[in-house]
């Protein structure tokens, strides 16, 4: 039987007819779909959950659209209106990005739900600061290793990469030995960024020492940690610095933090009257926690005492602001009550003997 023109034409119409309803139909279904999803969402009235419906939205929305284009690929190629495979191998690589796209998003949802329940603003924020240095890393690990298999399953998918690989797997063992090699330190860093985010020695906001530099991390990646410096400067260190090289954390069990101010004076000085007048100053510090207040003489040298005096703030930068506010008034109170016992070079004058 030979089909005329007409109804060739006829038939074109009816399968794009049935291609546009499918993918109606798809975007149709992507819209209704997200809108279950969100209802089952706000069922738990956690506003974290209300934040996992706008990061996955779109990669879910691509997926169903994804899903109804394939049925228009199968249902165009059974007409006999395309032919070929590539079409396949296309959707096979469009499907894997999606798919690669939304377990990235469901990884930032998780780290969304779990973070939103420590608050690392609060006065004691340790356990916060754990939760997000580890959720954060592991967030990154996971990251890298969904994009690594991805790239992976999409390179096997073609017949000559496929090819290839059979080839080279008698060769395997010895271009592993020689890579394992070549990217030993990029390993030795990846493992560190690990080790970093189980044991965690520092954590996000943590007050350390450095190089000499005072600071806080700010972030933590697999490679490399960032440490904001006092005067706005970035310090960037590899993760296996804090593995491998000794530095100060001053917030590793709690983040208060005790401040330190020291003073020379002359011996003749009255310790306890400066004692006196510490705890004065001291009540009158909106800087101060009101736990520690203590003033002793900690050295002396041929030419003064040296007195250490120690208060205590709720965190690193409160503490930075009581030491300089009772560094002043300490100074200040000796400068205009006992100005002649700043330290002093003391010159004996003898006559000379006839």
């Amino acid at each position: 039987m030979i089909m005329t023109l007409p109804e060739i034409d006829n038939d074109i119409l009816k399968v794009i007819l049935i291609s546009i309803l499918i993918l109606i139909g798809g975007f149709v279904a992507s819209i209704w779909l997200f809108r279950i999803l969100k209802k089952i969402l706000k069922k738990y009235k956690n506003p974290a959950f209300k934040r996992i419906a706008s990061i996955i939205q779109y990669p879910f929305k691509v997926l169903v659209l994804l899903v109804a284009l394939n049925f228009v690929r199968v249902h165009l190629q059974s007409s006999i209106l395309i032919e070929g495979s590539n079409f396949g191998q296309l959707f096979y690589i469009l499907f894997l990005t999606v798919i690669t796209w939304l377990a990235i998003s469901v990884v930032k949802a998780v780290k969304a739900v779990i973070i939103a329940n420590y608050d690392v603003g609060i006065e004691d924020n340790l356990k916060a600061r754990k939760i997000h240095t580890q959720i954060k890393v592991f967030e990154r690990i996971a990251v890298v290793l969904i994009v690594f298999f991805t790239i992976a399953m999409a390179l096997l998918s073609f017949e000559a990469i496929r090819q290839v690989g059979v080839s080279l797997l008698a060769s395997a063992g010895i271009a592993g030995i020689i890579i394992g090699f070549a990217a030993q330190k990029s390993i030795s860093m990846l493992l560190a960024g690990f080790q970093l985010a189980i044991t965690q020695p520092i954590r996000l906001d943590d007050v350390v020492i450095v190089e000499g530099e005072w600071g806080k991390v700010e972030e933590i990646t697999l490679t490399f940690v960032v440490v904001a410096i006092w005067d706005k400067r970035r310090l960037v260190l590899p993760v296996t610095y804090f593995i491998d090289t000794p530095f100060q954390n001053w917030t590793r069990q709690t983040s208060e933090i005790l401040g330190t101010v020291f003073i020379y004076v002359d011996y003749g000085f009255p310790v306890e009257r400066l004692r006196e007048f510490m705890t004065q100053s001291l009540s009158e510090n909106p800087y101060w926690d009101g736990k520690v207040n203590v003033l002793q003489v900690t050295d002396c040298t041929e030419k003064s005492m040296e007195l250490r005096a120690l208060a205590s703030a709720k965190d690193s930068g409160t503490a930075w602001d009581l030491r300089v506010k009772l560094r002043e008034d300490l100074i200040e109170f000796i400068r205009i009550n006992y100005p002649d016992y700043l330290p002093q070079n003391r010159l004996k004058m003898e006559e000379p003997k006839s």
